[in-house]
């Protein structure tokens, strides 16, 4: 991989945020260095990439296992978006919304002066310039009928017409989004190789939330 092959960007750690190819996120942008990258994004391509911090790991002693002198870890994997919308706000805060472009690989953590970090991201290895080939029907089926399991087990309400109006990539990539799944299940869903994995994948991670001990359909929720 030549240094010509890659992408300088900005990056956004930010965990249980995910962006896809095709979809759009929106952030509230309000501390000082993020709006510095914002400033910047703008004034430059409007590249920003999402990434998710990896969960903090302690010793036996319980002292988390972080050198302060260092950044927080963060996952190889994530996706560079295009800032679609912005909205900049009387006091210097930002709302933006992110169009995801390709997901990427961090080849290295660039050495800047910027308040926020940047990488060179490694875009091939993800096929991520056309739509995927849509889901069998039954997979379909099954991902609607464990959304509304989830949904109506957290008590979330819907507007399940529209749900069924989105299109397969849409409605597996949204769950994905919104659900409140942990960062190490919302990365394996990031990194999923094609559609119909993640969606195999979602549907896992939501019958084991909503079954598991304390869950909302959990043996310590039984009456």
């Amino acid at each position: 991989m030549t240094r010509a092959a890659l992408l300088r960007v900005p990056i956004f750690p930010l965990g249980g945020a995910l962006l896809f190819p095709r979809a759009q996120l929106p952030l509230h942008i309000f501390e000082p260095r993020y709006r510095a990258m914002v400033r910047d994004a703008l004034a430059s391509d409007r590249l920003i990439a999402m990434v998710q911090p990896k969960p903090v790991v302690a010793d036996p002693a319980g002292t988390p296992r972080a050198d302060r002198n260092d950044p927080p870890p963060v996952f190889e994997i994530g996706c560079i978006g295009r800032i679609a919308a912005c909205n900049e706000l009387d006091d210097g805060r930002f709302n933006i919304v992110l169009e995801g472009l390709s997901r990427f690989r961090i080849a290295r953590e660039a050495e800047v002066d910027t308040l926020y970090r940047q990488v060179d991201a490694d875009r091939s290895g993800f096929d991520d310039g056309t739509e995927p080939e849509p889901l069998g029907l039954a997979q379909r089926a099954e991902i609607e009928r464990e959304a509304r399991r989830y949904a109506d087990a957290l008590g979330y309400r819907v507007d399940w017409t529209a749900v069924s109006n989105l299109d397969d990539e849409m409605l597996v990539n949204g769950i994905a989004q919104v659900a409140p799944l942990d960062i190490s299940s919302k990365q394996a869903l990031l990194e999923a190789g094609d559609l119909a994995v993640r969606a195999d994948l979602l549907v896992q991670f939501l019958q084991f939330q909503r079954m598991s001990p304390g869950g909302a359909d959990g043996p310590e929720t039984l009456q």
